[in-house]
């Protein structure tokens, strides 16, 4: 029986890959999601197209954006001709052809408020990325001149990017105090629509920072981390900047922020001069704790926290006193001051005034015989038959039921979806909404929208 002899067969040659999108093309999406959203009256639509628009904002280039302001505006609107006389020019010979569009063109209808704010959003966000800083302000003074006009529920997610970034360029350019006022009354319509998300994370953050510069240092706690809290995962720079100031608002407590707030994803390494000055007031170490002011003091200087940090010396001289009051049952005063590494004049007599004022505040629980120039610390009672635990557990329970109270009211839903089935084909579109919105999030290091 012989063999049969098969031909060998050549492998087949893989098709070729199709080429990537353009951004023009991408961009004409958005405007025909936007454009769907604003004919439907579906926010939802508009909040896809500000992601969508996120993770696009790295790959545009000056000739995407003024090919699609010609593709989205009429050529004779005055914002074309505003919006274009903004975005840099480039020679006509590199202009790409949008070779990898597909055969089914895309258009949408003109005259609409919402495409028009997009492409004032769009040239605003890249102006800033092109650090044409002078550009973006007047293309922002002039966008939110437009949005005064404006009264429409579409319009509120695009408008609130650009009352952020209308804050953000003039705080770029250092005239942030110019709009002080204009920011107010922005604040005021936003909460009169119930769209005042992004502008009430800025209004708790500030006004944290104005309570810690007047002293009130609980309210001012109590401010940055809500502002923290509620800010969109995605503003990683504002939550850092709240969790800086929170940090040094807890310090000036006497409180000691836990490890995991020094640790969160793509925070550790802007919070590490924080950590380690931290460390130093948990130590009560005050020589390391100048070594650390020092260290990083050009950091504390651009996060404007080096005067705060000046007033933490009187908090780490308590650290170290109340931890020698524990050790100690009997120490001289000339002791303490050695140990507090005290550098002034006369140390014993500053040591005592120290002592006198932390027993007189509460800090310690210690005497002061001056004949002999000692601190007698009183034994160490039992804190469960005081009523520190309640007090404690009682702030706690406030702050489980305050933050209950806030999701409650920021809880919403679709009309009628109790009384509507979904379709496959909104199921569809709902999970891959979900599937944009995971991959946003998971992209939230690479961007500081």
């Amino acid at each position: 029986m012989t063999d049969v002899q098969m031909p060998d067969s050549e492998p087949q040659p893989a098709p070729p890959a199709a080429p990537p999108l353009s951004a023009l093309h991408h961009l004409k999406e958005i405007a025909s999601v936007i454009e769907a959203g604003s004919l439907s009256k579906e926010v939802r639509r508009i909040s896809r197209a500000v992601r969508l628009t996120v993770a696009l904002r790295r790959r545009l280039a000056a000739r995407d954006v003024s090919a699609f302001l010609a593709f989205a505006l009429p050529p004779s609107s005055e914002a074309y001709s505003r919006l274009t006389s903004l975005v840099p020019k480039e020679d006509e010979t590199e202009m790409d052809v949008d070779a990898a569009a597909p055969a089914t063109q895309i258009s949408i209808k003109h005259g609409l408020p919402e495409i028009e704010i997009y492409c004032s959003l769009l040239v605003l966000i890249f102006l800033i990325d092109q650090k044409k800083y002078d550009d973006a302000k007047a293309c922002a003074n002039a966008s939110i001149a437009r949005l005064k006009n404006l009264n429409r529920r579409t319009v509120d997610v695009l408008a609130s990017r650009l009352y952020f970034y209308y804050s953000y360029v003039h705080e770029l350019t250092n005239s942030l105090a110019e709009i002080r006022g204009n920011l107010l009354a922005l604040h005021r319509m936003a909460t009169l629509h119930r769209d005042e998300l992004g502008q009430f994370c800025r209004y708790l953050f500030y006004l944290g920072k104005i309570r810690t510069i007047q002293l009130e240092y609980t309210d001012a706690k109590e401010s940055l981390l809500q502002a923290a809290r509620k800010a969109p995962i995605s503003a990683r720079g504002f939550r850092i900047q709240c969790n800086k100031w929170a940090i040094i608002v807890r310090l000036l407590l006497g409180e000691i922020p836990e490890r995991t707030v020094f640790m969160q994803k793509g925070m550790k390494e802007a919070l590490t001069p924080y950590f380690e000055l931290t460390n130093a007031v948990r130590i009560g170490d005050l020589e390391l704790f100048r070594a650390v002011a020092d260290k990083f003091a050009s950091t504390f200087s651009a996060d404007r926290t080096r005067n705060l940090i000046v007033r933490l010396r009187h908090n780490v001289i308590r650290t170290g006193l109340r931890n020698i009051s524990i050790s100690y049952s009997r120490i001289s005063l000339a002791d303490i001051a050695k140990k507090l590494r005290l550098d002034s004049e006369n140390p014993v007599a500053d040591a005592e005034s120290i002592v006198a004022k932390a027993i007189r505040d509460g800090a310690i629980d210690a005497t002061i015989d001056h004949a002999n120039g000692w601190m007698v610390s009183k034994e160490t009672g039992d804190v469960y038959s005081t009523n520190e635990p309640q007090i404690a557990f009682n702030s706690r329970i406030a702050f489980c039921l305050n933050m209950h109270n806030e999701a409650v009211k920021a809880m919403r839903f679709p009309p009628n979806s109790h009384k509507e089935k979904e379709s496959a084909e909104k199921r569809r579109e709902r999970l891959q909404q979900e599937e944009e919105l995971a991959k946003h999030m998971a992209e939230e290091d690479e961007d500081d929208f």
